[in-house]
C-alpha cells in the first residue's frame, strides 16, 4: 500500500503528517510508524501524526512518538497539525481539535501558529529542579551555560533514574538570558535524544521562569531551531491558564511511501 504524506517542522522539530479523514491509515503498527520514521531507512522525523475526522471538532490529532507509541501531546507537533489542516483545505479563523490531552484552540497569525495549551495546576519541586505537566511530564533544570551541556548524556541520566524510568519524563536544561527570555534544550523520551525543539518543553520552562510574579507573562524562548513564544497568565495560586505557544510550522515537502517496506 502507498501512502501519501507530509513532512512539516516546528523550529526544527520534524514531523510526518498524514491525512487519515477518510480512516485507510488508522490501522498502521507501532513498528511501521518506528521505521517510517527512522531516519535511515524511513522518512525521517521526530513523531508521526494522523489528521483524523472528529464529530464536534474541526479534526483528531493523533500523535506517536519516534519509537512507534502512541504519545502525549506534543506543542510543535499540534502547532504543524494545525498548519496541515489548513493546507489540506480546514479553513478557520479559529481552529477547535482534540488531542490526547484534551481540547485545543489554535489561530494563525503572521505566518505563525498560535496554539493554545491545557492550564497548569501546580509546579512540584524535585531536589533544586521542577516537575510538571503541560500536555506531557517534564523535568526542568536550570543551567549557566546549556549550550555547553551534554544533553543527551544528561537527559537520559534524569529520564532513566530511579523516580521517572518506568513512566519516562523529558528532561529540559533552561538558562535564563534575560528575565523575558530563555534558551531551552530538550531530551525528549521516546526519541530517546536531544531534539531542536519542544513545545511542550519550552512551555514548561517559560512557567517556571515566570517573570512576572501574577498576571500576564510573556516569554521568549530560544531552541537549537529557532525562536518561539509562550504568554500566559500566573495565578495567586501558583497555577497557570491560558496558555499559548507561538511558533512557525514548516511544511518541507511531501511524498508517496510504499508501507510494504516497513512491515
Amino acid at each position: 500500500m502507498n501512502i501519501t504524506f507530509y513532512k512539516y517542522q516546528g523550529t526544527g522539530n520534524d514531523f510526518i503528517l498524514i491525512d487519515n479523514r477518510q480512516g485507510a491509515y488508522t490501522g498502521l503498527s507501532g513498528a511501521q510508524i518506528k521505521n517510517l520514521c527512522d531516519r535511515r531507512f524511513g522518512i525521517g522525523a521526530d513523531g508521526f501524526m494522523l489528521l483524523n475526522g472528529k464529530e464536534g471538532y474541526d479534526f483528531e490529532m493523533v500523535y506517536y512518538n519516534a519509537d512507534g507509541r502512541e504519545g502525549s501531546m506534543c506543542g510543535n507537533g499540534g502547532r504543524c497539525i494545525v498548519q496541515f489542516a489548513h493546507d489540506q483545505g480546514i479553513k478557520k479563523a479559529t481552529y477547535h481539535f482534540i488531542a490526547t490531552d484534551g481540547p485545543h484552540d489554535a489561530t494563525i497569525e503572521d505566518g505563525e501558529v498560535v496554539l493554545k495549551m491545557k492550564d497548569v495546576d501546580n509546579i512540584q519541586a524535585y531536589k533544586t529542579d521542577a516537575v510538571l505537566n503541560t500536555g506531557s511530564p517534564h523535568y526542568v533544570q536550570l543551567d549557566t551555560d546549556v549550550m555547553s551541556l551534554d544533553v543527551f548524556k544528561e537527559g537520559q541520566k534524569i529520564r532513566y533514574s530511579k523516580d521517572f524510568a518506568e513512566q519516562g519524563i523529558n528532561v529540559n536544561f533552561v538558562q535564563v538570558k534575560q528575565p523575558d527570555t530563555l534558551i531551552v534544550r530538550t531530551y525528549e523520551r521516546g526519541v530517546e535524544n536531544e531534539t531542536f525543539s519542544c513545545g511542550t518543553g519550552v512551555t514548561a520552562a517559560a512557567l517556571v521562569y515566570f517573570h512576572n510574579d501574577n498576571g500576564f507573562n510573556s516569554v521568549n524562548i530560544e531552541t537549537l531551531g529557532g525562536k518561539l513564544n509562550v504568554r500566559y497568565s500566573r495565578e495567586p495560586n501558583g497555577s497557570f491558564n491560558n496558555i499559548w505557544l507561538k511558533g512557525p510550522a514548516i511544511k518541507v515537502f511531501e511524498g508517496s511511501v510504499s508501507l510494504d517496506q516497513h512491515d
